[in-house]
């Protein structure tokens, strides 16, 4: 059933590196699908972050996640957000806040929007309370270290983080391997 009587979709873009996709991006992709008729998540390429994982295996790790939910896409982009946003029809950009320190950054990116872009709107959702301390690039961290990211990510993402890592290994034991030769 609709919650307005516009015949208008409403509908948010959430944006992200996505790099892995954590419990709390989870939370509010979840949360977001039962406020809006229709989610974008949008995958950044972010070439500049040096992703540990490429932009199709984010976008195919994000379809994976959120199959199951009708009203959710996700899809990769390496343009300017607005110009994305612009191209998908929406006006509503959505983004996750942990902590007051993300508060700041956000506030900064949506001012920053809005002069690019002054139809464009940020709404901010704050994840579940067990989710609020998770970052994609912490979960990296203690996966590098061998160390259990089973409560932070769901466990077909923690198989994925495992088997890169020990590709890494591999390649860097090769590269070892030719520099002495």
């Amino acid at each position: 059933m609709s919650r307005r009587t516009s015949s208008v979709a409403l509908q948010a873009l959430y944006p992200g590196t996505f790099d892995p996709f954590t419990r709390g991006h989870e939370d509010i992709v979840h949360r977001s699908a039962r406020l809006f008729d229709r989610v974008i998540v949008a995958v950044a390429a972010s070439e500049h972050k040096g992703p540990f994982f490429s932009l199709d295996e984010r976008v195919a790790m994000g379809k994976m996640l959120f199959a199951g939910i009708e009203n959710v896409e996700v899809v990769g982009f390496s343009c300017l957000l607005i110009e994305f946003a612009k191209m998908q029809g929406t006006h509503v950009l959505l983004r996750g806040l942990r902590a007051a320190s993300d508060f700041e950054y956000e506030f900064q990116l949506a001012g920053m929007n809005r002069q690019l872009w002054p139809e464009m709107e940020a709404i901010f959702l704050t994840p579940a309370d067990q989710y609020m301390f998770i970052s994609a690039s912490m979960v990296r961290e203690i996966a590098r270290f061998g160390g259990d990211v089973s409560r932070f990510v769901d466990p077909r993402v923690a198989e994925q983080l495992r088997q890169r890592l020990a590709q890494k290994k591999l390649e860097q034991m090769a590269s070892s391997a030719n520099g002495r030769g």
